[in-house]
């Protein structure tokens, strides 16, 4: 199974400070690895390390396939200025292939193709000329997720893709991700659901400022720190 991110020894940190260590990992293609812990633990700290923004204190982060951090399609957490941006959700889906473009300020036919195409795969496409800042909160992640996946569909990194929504909506966003890791896509998650997490994830990387894991979900269940936490998120099952 190809390898594509190994993290060796990394240590997490910003301005100085130390919030996390040891933290070693791989993710193969078609993982679906799921990133959790306690508050100030480093999962914010870790998603900027892996996008290439704010390298790790120490240790290192490789790609031994080649995979680039411009190759991560980034879901981040929702924010009041994303909710209320005044673009079409055509035209936030299309933002998806910037990186693809080089200089050219136009979109090229292939890539108007690409972004129909996944506004059809996440059932957007009949909302693509409406204006953003009015849909809901699970449509406006659908429109999110369908630009992440314009800008690649190796390796996607969410983070809190549910935060906000209500029930049904949170179970409707777990399956879409699902179908995509079926596919064959790639998925990184940041999630305080951990029973979600348990429950949808291949791989658990559970950040502590205690002796982290790592390993397949079906081991960390079985640690003290797994029984733990999922017997708080009141099961395996989202």
């Amino acid at each position: 199974m190809e390898t594509q991110i190994i993290c060796n020894d990394l240590v997490l940190g910003y301005d100085g400070k130390v919030v996390s260590s040891g933290v070693s990992f791989e993710v193969h293609r078609g993982d679906y690895l799921c990133i959790v812990g306690e508050n100030g633990a480093g999962k914010s700290t870790l998603i900027k390390a892996l996008l290439g923004l704010n390298p790790p204190i120490s240790g290192t982060i490789s790609a031994p396939g080649g995979l680039k951090a411009a190759a991560i399609g980034y879901l981040p957490q929702h924010t009041e200025v994303q909710k209320d941006f005044p673009a079409s959700v055509k035209e936030i889906v299309l933002s998806g292939c910037l990186g693809k473009g080089g200089f050219s300020p136009f979109y090229t036919s292939g890539q108007k193709m690409l972004a129909a195409r996944q506004m059809e795969r996440l059932g957007i496409t009949g909302m693509q000329n409406r204006c953003y800042r009015e849909l809901s909160g699970g449509q406006k992640q659908r429109v999110l997720l369908a630009r992440a996946l314009c800008a690649t569909e190796e390796v996607l990194l969410l983070d809190e893709p549910v935060a906000g929504l209500d029930p049904m909506v949170t179970k409707e966003m777990y399956g879409i991700i699902e179908n995509l890791n079926r596919d064959g896509v790639t998925i990184i998650m940041v999630s305080h659901d951990i029973a979600a997490a348990v429950h949808y994830a291949t791989h658990i990387l559970h950040l502590s400022r205690t002796p982290l894991f790592f390993g397949k979900k079906e081991d960390y269940i079985k640690t003290d720190t797994g029984r733990i936490f999922t017997s708080y998120a009141g099961g395996e099952t989202p």
